[in-house]
């Protein structure tokens, strides 16, 4: 560097990359971490919904609600709870999952189906 360029910038302003990249490089990892974690969640919200539809279609095929039950669980991801109701002809399947990540945060990810009973479906009159 020559003495012009050093009159110029001053005898102060010496370290201000390294300070400015001190903060924020750590920033720029938590960002990237909570896109991660963002898309995990997202991932975890399309796995409850398809397990809430794989559930409501088993019910509504007259599947014994055991095995809906266990079929929306082997779709659903980890640590997921199955709900599976009958309300009149209806079947409502209900899918809720922690949100992947630090057991700390209290986001909780769900989706529910409903689906027509077969057995309610007859010839028409």
């Amino acid at each position: 560097m020559c003495r012009s360029e050093e009159k110029r910038r001053g005898p102060g302003d010496r370290g201000y990359v390294t300070a400015e990249a001190a903060l924020v490089i750590p920033a720029l990892v938590l960002f990237a971490a909570l896109l991660v974690w963002a898309l995990m969640a997202a991932a975890a919200q399309i796995r409850c919904v398809d397990a809430a539809r794989v559930g409501a279609r088993a019910a509504a095929r007259s599947e014994p609600p055991g095995v809906a039950e266990a079929a929306a669980r082997a779709a659903a991801p980890p640590g997921a709870q199955v709900g599976l109701e009958r309300e009149g002809d209806l079947w409502r399947v209900r899918v809720s999952a922690p949100a992947p990540g630090p057991g700390g945060l209290p986001v909780r990810l769900g989706a529910q189906a409903v689906a027509l009973a077969e057995d309610s479906v007859g010839p028409p009159s």
